[in-house]
């Protein structure tokens, strides 16, 4: 009998390597710099404001992330922000898209657990450059079967993907750090969607999790992954 899954997908910013918590450094580092002008809380909401704005613009990303930080100081200060404030912003940016990868626990034992058995595909989303960049350092990239680096995550890029490099998505599982993003428009698609959370998480991925389909898992982290997909089939 056939397996279920053939094809594993796995996200990579928060659930192979730290990614969010150098957002997190950076926001509080863009609050101390702005601090004359508003306090963290106003400048924590007007920043958020201003990155789901953007998204249409910039996407996903740092370099997005750091546009939305310049927008808002010109906002806070009335366009009187000093240039010093602007340099201080860009040169967090930069600090941001230069730091090291650190893979997560369990992240490189997980993806060789399946990599016998499975197909396995990277799926990440964000700036084309940075995640390269990414994908290259953590040393992870050339296991993979495929790696996909889109604009968003959608049930029609994930019916894509897992045509492309799978048996097509109802025999795919994606498994991932963002409800919003990795499971729900993957479940939508006809797949298995797998939640592991993470201690830090942007707003913007939240979602409630689907608890109506069996096509639904959550686990503390990657440890338990290939023992579930072996349960699965």
């Amino acid at each position: 009998m056939a397996k279920n899954i053939t094809t594993v997908g796995f996200d990579a910013d928060d659930t192979l390597w730290h990614n969010e918590k150098f957002f997190t450094l950076t926001q509080a580092r863009f609050a101390e710099v702005l601090g004359d002008y508003s306090d963290a809380g106003d400048l924590d909401a007007r920043l958020e404001a201003a990155e789901r704005r953007n998204l249409g613009r910039y996407g996903f990303g740092i370099k997005g992330f750091v546009l939305s930080m310049i927008e808002t100081a010109l906002d806070v200060t009335d366009d009187k922000v000093p240039a010093s404030v602007i340099r201080a912003l860009i040169d967090a940016g930069q600090d941001m898209l230069a730091h090291p990868i650190e893979l997560l626990p369990h992240a490189a034992e997980a993806i060789d657990a399946l990599k016998s058995t499975h197909r396995i595909v990277l799926i990440t989303k964000g700036d084309l450059l940075d995640q390269e960049r990414k994908i290259a350092q953590s040393g992870l990239g050339e296991v993979f079967d495929a790696v996909e680096i889109v604009s968003d995550k959608t049930p029609a890029h994930y019916t894509r993907i897992f045509a492309a490099h799978g048996d097509g998505a109802a025999r795919g599982l994606m498994v991932g750090n963002s409800m919003k993003s990795d499971v729900l428009p993957m479940i939508a698609a006809g797949g298995w969607g797998v939640f592991v959370p993470q201690e830090l998480a942007w707003g913007f991925e939240h979602a409630e999790p689907p608890r109506d389909t069996t096509r639904f898992a959550e686990l503390a982290d990657l440890s338990g992954l290939a023992e579930l997909v072996q349960k699965l089939g």
